[in-house]
């Protein structure tokens, strides 16, 4: 069973890597160990997602008398939200199986090995098979980083310890959850059991959440979910989880909070082992595949995208990632460049970025200009969000002039942020945006209004 590509994974970059090859002319096949669609789709980006709609929706719904509507006796049906989240997986699920069986793309389903070289190309082992292909893609993914702290391990095996697949499949929401790390996924997961009743603490070892969030922005979601009643331990460290207990290290001193459930978020890790990349001698690097600009691999016609190369464990990432080692295998020079990845916290309110913040530019030694307004200066904002205090920063090279990096919390700013992406990756310059025409009323403007501020 011969190929042209043989693709390891089935998440975003390999079931959208599979169907570009197909899509050029090549023969495809795609081997995915667990469910088509990867985390992303079935226990990461869309479930959470789906769940995170749910509690705006009932949030909005128990604070509607500031918009001038009551809403009475208002209940969250935590099954049926699962039963919803469930349905959308599988649809999106089926849909991807769909396209990749319109292109003429294979699907195995199993774990992938691969056995070796040969003249021309690779073996790949799967099930009790072996398939032979003249270029590999590697998209194995990335998986949760579980400290090696007393009680993890005991408690994953009693169900009090949970990570990112686990948390979304709850049949009850606990009446009390810590979350160990105030990264992206524990945000969201906080906003999220927050919303619908449980008692969150989060445990996080720096002095601020969301990780590289600009520091003024992650300052305001802290105090926006203080104010609802979530419990920040920062600069805090968890050595312990006894039972129902999680002890922490803070100030030189042990604390012990009462947990019904665990979250464990405290990153992810590249999936590098157990896939036979020794066999071929790819290289790993601090282990993540290490790739060039291509997403070509130490080794000839052996590429690598998403997660498993460890620089931006983003979906949309992995998408263009993907996208470029196809481009690059059929002969069309393609580079991926980072400078422009926008991420985005799905909490309410939503969290945006792209770029450069003011502290990574500093760092660089960049001559910058920064502006920073409230998000109440967009009039949509102001009429859709009683009571917010987002703001949007805005970073400008000055010996440039040209964009660096816009910042914001607010909603929302998901379906913003692309367009400030856009205008840093093609390097516009500040009078080149000034000329765009922005719809009004649009909470996009507000980018508009801190270009011309600046």
């Amino acid at each position: 069973m011969k190929y042209d590509l043989i693709v390891i994974g089935g998440g975003p970059a390999g079931y959208l890597g599979a169907q570009r090859a197909a899509n050029e002319g090549l023969k495809t096949l795609l081997i995915e160990g667990r469910r088509v669609g990867g985390v992303c789709l079935n226990e990461g980006c869309i479930p959470s997602k789906t769940l995170l709609h749910s509690a705006k929706i009932y949030d909005y719904a128990r604070f509607s008398e500031k918009y001038g509507i009551t809403a009475k006796e208002v209940e969250y049906d935590h099954g049926k939200v699962i039963k919803r989240k469930n349905k959308v997986v599988r649809i999106l699920v089926a849909g991807v199986k769909s396209q990749l069986k319109a292109a003429k793309v294979s699907l195995v389903e199993g774990y992938a090995s691969i056995k070796g070289k040969i003249p021309g190309g690779y073996l790949v082992g799967v099930n009790d098979d072996v398939y032979k292909a003249s270029r590999l893609l590697i998209a194995t993914g990335s998986t949760p980083i579980i400290p090696p702290m007393p009680g993890a391990k005991e408690g994953m095996k009693e169900g009090r310890v949970l990570t990112n697949r686990e948390i979304l499949d709850l049949n009850q929401i606990p009446q009390s959850l810590v979350i160990v790390g105030g990264g992206v996924i524990g945000l969201e997961m906080a906003s999220y059991y927050n919303s619908v009743g449980s008692k969150v603490t989060v445990i996080e070892m720096l002095d601020r959440i969301g990780g590289a969030t600009d520091r003024d922005i992650s300052t305001i979601l802290l105090k926006k979910y203080q104010s609802r009643g979530i419990d920040f331990k920062l600069e805090a460290k968890v050595v312990t989880i006894d039972g129902d207990k999680v002890i922490y290290e803070h100030g030189g001193q042990e604390v012990a909070v009462e947990a019904d459930k665990v979250l464990m978020s405290v990153g992810r890790k590249p999936v590098t082992e157990g896939i036979g990349l020794e066999t071929i001698g790819v290289e790993v690097e601090n282990g993540a595949i290490k790739t060039d600009e291509r997403g070509l691999t130490n080794i000839p016609n052996v590429y690598a995208a998403g997660d498993v190369n460890g620089i931006s464990l983003l979906a949309h990432t992995a998408y263009r990632e993907a996208e470029v080692c196809i481009n690059n295998m059929v002969g069309n020079r393609d580079l991926m460049s980072y400078n422009a990845i926008p991420s985005v916290i799905y909490t309410n309110p939503e969290v945006a970025s792209v770029g450069e913040t003011e502290e990574t530019a500093k760092k660089k030694g960049i001559d910058i200009e920064g502006i920073k307004l409230p998000m109440r200066y967009s009039g949509r904002y102001l009429a859709e969000n009683e009571g917010g205090n987002g703001i949007c920063k805005i970073v400008v090279d000055k010996k440039t002039n040209s964009l660096l990096g816009v910042h914001m919390i607010g909603n929302p700013a998901s379906e913003i942020i692309y367009g400030a992406a856009l205008m840093i990756g093609k390097q516009m310059s500040i009078e080149d945006i000034k000329k765009l025409v922005f719809p009004h009323p649009t909470v996009a403007e507000i980018i508009r209004e801190g270009i011309f501020q600046l």
